[in-house]
């Protein structure tokens, strides 16, 4: 199983540097688990940077992999983790989601860096 983090989704849509990395588990819908924060994030950044009709394009992509709400066990881990780690909200959700499916998490994310059970390539400046 797989989780992509925000940052992961938004490089694969815009095709940056980093799109390559996180094309194969965003392709692979049957293991790719969503959680409902990541359409929030990427649902805002494409609209206030393109229309609405390209988030929603975005979104209707992600919802292929199978999306996890924000439930009361999540949110508990979520906060072990965010404590633990010194991460903030969003980021602890990620990690809390792809422990709980045992998933690995893919992202650029340095505050992810050298944890286990993460995916990490240092984001990728395009020329």
């Amino acid at each position: 199983m797989n989780v992509v983090d925000s940052s992961g989704w938004l490089e694969y849509f815009a095709d940056t540097a980093n799109a390559e990395f996180f094309a194969a588990p965003i392709e692979d819908t049957e293991n790719l688990v969503v959680p409902t924060i990541s359409l929030f994030e990427v649902f805002k950044k494409i609209l206030k940077q393109k229309d609405e009709g390209e988030a929603l394009q975005a979104v209707a992509l992600m919802q292929q992999g199978q999306v996890i709400d924000l439930d009361m066990g999540l949110s508990l881990d979520a906060a072990r983790l965010s404590i633990e780690h010194k991460l903030p909200m969003a980021d602890s959700y990620f990690l809390a989601t792809a422990r709980a499916f045992d998933a690995i998490l893919w992202t650029q994310d340095s505050d992810f860096h050298g944890l286990e059970g993460v995916e990490y390539k240092p984001k990728q400046h395009d020329k």
